[in-house]
């Protein structure tokens, strides 16, 4: 079997990785594909450009991981939306061998439910314009692989933390983590079980379903998650968020939720109840396994 990764960045390059370590052929497209390391085959890939090298004859699975070049909207649009169709003409292009695409996804495109559950049968109304565009990217997904007997799958991850992905402990570490007045819940999942989470679907025998959420175990409040990592680092817990009383909202310019963008993530519960029953299981469960593997690796003191 010979996996495409279209998009070969860190989530890409660890799904990759383990790709490999089951036995398969592994090509991954990049603009720097020199950076790949040697278990996966570096083909030079602008996603954006339109003009994309030939697809492996014998690839039977395509993971489209990508990721935009700035937090603007243009920017977006080009990785998800122009860069998607690209990928698809490929894939089409490319003969009978393709039987599943990947497109990694994001709980963005439910925006924020108010505390509430979601899951893949909850109608996405994203609240900002990385959900929206996103959204278009799995609907255009959708409607260019129907009828040609191709199966896509939308992989809808939450928060990835991991590592190089540490910016709730460098807050909490730097003293400008702040405990959100309000009660918000966030959902989160490790880079290595994301990864596993694509391997999982890209190989399993049963056709996979259209939408599955990739989260862990336990949505949380991010106060508890701050308060969680100040207690692992021995330092005191962070302040908790000034309310104006007079307004009924946070003092002007403080961040709501310790430098996050809530309009991105949204108040909201996550469920992976489906990705689950599908036999997939968690090397981290919850934020406190992720965040004590990853403290354990950077040389932090940890009690």
């Amino acid at each position: 079997m010979t996996v495409l990764l279209a998009g070969c960045g860190d989530l890409g390059t660890e799904a990759g990785l383990r790709f490999a370590a089951a036995g398969h052929r592994v090509v991954g497209w990049r603009r720097s594909p020199e950076k790949l390391p040697d278990a996966i085959e570096g083909i030079a890939a602008d996603l954006g450009s339109g003009e994309l090298p030939p697809i492996p004859a014998d690839t039977t699975a395509v993971v489209v991981a990508i990721a935009a070049d700035s937090p603007t909207e243009n920017a977006y649009r080009t990785a998800y939306v122009d860069g998607l169709a690209h990928v698809l003409d490929a894939v089409l292009a490319s003969g009978p061998g393709v039987r599943r695409v990947l497109f990694v996804s994001s709980t963005a495109v439910y925006g924020d439910a108010d505390g509430g559950w979601i899951d893949e049968r909850t109608t996405p109304e994203p609240g900002g314009f990385s959900g929206r565009i996103i959204r278009e990217a799995e609907e255009l997904l959708y409607s260019r692989l129907r009828g040609t007997g191709i199966t896509p799958v939308v992989l809808r991850l939450g928060g990835i933390y991991g590592p190089g992905r540490t910016r709730l402990i460098d807050q909490v570490r730097g003293g400008g983590a702040v405990i959100p007045a309000a009660s918000r819940f966030t959902n989160r999942i490790h880079r290595d079980d994301a990864a596993a989470a694509i391997v999982h679907l890209c190989t399993m025998d049963s056709v996979p379903g259209p939408v599955y959420v990739g989260v862990d175990n336990e949505p949380a409040e991010l106060g508890e998650v701050l308060g969680f990592l100040a207690e692992e680092l021995g330092l005191p817990r962070p302040a908790s968020e000034f309310v104006d009383t007079t307004g009924g909202g946070p003092a002007s310019g403080e961040k709501s939720a310790s430098g996050a963008e809530p309009s991105r993530g949204g108040n909201k519960r996550a469920s992976n109840g489906l990705l689950r029953s599908t036999g997939f299981e968690f090397q981290y469960p919850s934020f406190r396994e992720g965040y004590r593997a990853i403290l354990a690796g950077t040389g932090v003191p940890h009690p």
